[in-house]
């Protein structure tokens, strides 16, 4: 069985389109078996919902009158600064950026409270947001210093733009040392007092296309409630990692760079998050259609949480320093539970991402496509894969020289 992009298309456009969240095509696929799945299905949609760091917005204000440069000077969005190396009034936006005033002390009660992430979720929730600006004044923008009120509204762009988005198989965090620490895996507690894992699994998109058959650079997607693209692989993308009989990495592995306009989106989908001693993060929903080309897309975009493996990492005395060390693999399912086992011993476990905003993701996406609101792009360029040579390396140390 062999379909093409165009001809699902053409039924989305007809409304005979068949879609299936990645949770029900694994439903098909046991009372079908995949043959029969493949030939049915049209469609696979997915989901995520969890913290991303690496997330920000770009936006124009606008000039005022008289004109200032904003760019060179310093800008502050309710406090939060933002990045001005653009041009006069281009501004990027920082989903970790933090308070001057933030007292940066995990034992504080305020700190890390707000951030850049809960400033994008005020701007798409319609909120009005503070903005001052520091300029040093030129013939063409001689304004030295600005204080108003912006709306999401009233710029004439805001892109989100989040250069590494939708980690393909994220580690579960424990902690081996003898203290409690902060993460960006939020709060581990000493001597594998619990573990962490965020992703959504047997939902997650990158573990339904695990080898980026059908995700490329222009592949059009579900981005905080509103339409986006993938426009390049993610920073830190590392394709060329052990992987199952299915193709699926065992480490992490792929990750996707993805924009969108910030005016489509929603609330709901972009969240400002904090975490103890780490600092803020943006929880962000992402959604990928997996088009059913044939047996073999089908076979991968069913694999169950039970087929799923994660790695294990001690965040108290490896990760600090670098070192992977190999404390084996849980599948999602045992994440799931709520208990696994480390080194004979039961430890808890929680997530960091939602599972249920994950299915309201994939569901909605599937609503769109449903409805002739969403059609599917061919990619014009393929991510780096399995044997493309492309790698995450570390950094390399140098001895800075006087000069």
């Amino acid at each position: 069985m062999n379909r093409t992009l165009s001809e699902i298309n053409d039924r989305i456009k007809k409304g005979t389109v068949v879609v299936a969240t990645a949770e029900e095509l694994i439903d098909i696929v046991r009372e079908k078996g995949t043959k029969e799945a493949a030939r049915t299905v049209d469609v696979v949609t997915t989901g995520t919902f969890g913290p991303m760091c690496s997330s920000g917005i770009y936006f124009n204000t606008g000039h005022s009158k008289p004109r200032i440069k904003m760019g060179g000077g310093k800008v502050l969005l309710n406090d939060v600064p933002a990045y001005t190396g653009l041009a006069a009034v281009d501004l990027f936006l920082g989903a970790s950026a933090l308070p001057e005033n933030d007292p940066r002390n995990r034992n504080h009660p305020g700190a890390f409270r707000y951030g850049g992430a809960h400033v994008i979720e005020e701007l798409v929730s319609g909120k009005d947001v503070r903005l001052t600006a520091e300029a040093y004044g030129t013939d063409c923008y001689p304004r030295k210093s600005l204080a108003t009120r912006i709306n999401i509204r009233d710029l004439n762009e805001a892109v989100l733009f989040n250069p590494r988005n939708a980690y393909q198989n994220y580690a579960v965090a424990v902690n081996f040392s003898d203290k409690t620490i902060y993460t960006y895996m939020g709060t581990l507690r000493p001597n594998l007092g619990n573990a962490t894992y965020s992703s959504a699994g047997q939902l997650s998109p990158l573990l339904k296309d695990p080898t980026y058959r059908t995700i490329g650079l222009g592949t059009r997607i579900f981005l905080g409630g509103g339409i986006g693209y993938v426009v390049w692989h993610g920073t830190q993308h590392n394709p060329d990692v052990p992987r199952s009989d299915h193709g699926v990495p065992l480490n992490p592995s792929g990750t996707l760079a993805v924009m969108g306009d910030l005016k489509q989106m929603s609330p709901e989908y972009l969240k400002g998050v904090s975490f103890r001693g780490y600092g803020v993060t943006l929880g962000v929903g992402i959604g990928i259609p997996i088009p059913v080309l044939d047996e073999e897309i089908c076979e991968r975009a069913a694999l169950t949480d039970a087929d799923l493996l994660a790695p294990i990492i001690d965040y108290g005395n490896n990760y600090p320093q670098g070192i992977v060390a190999d404390l084996g693999r849980v599948s999602y399912a045992q994440l799931k539970s709520g208990v696994i086992t480390v080194q004979g011993k039961e430890v808890k476990t929680a997530p960091l991402s939602s599972y249920p905003k994950a299915v309201a993701v994939a569901n909605t996406l599937k609503k769109w496509i449903q409805e002739g609101n969403f059609a599917l792009t061919e990619p014009v360029a393929d991510l780096p894969g399995v044997g493309s040579g492309y790698k995450c390396k570390p950094l390399t140390e140098r001895p800075l020289q006087d000069s």
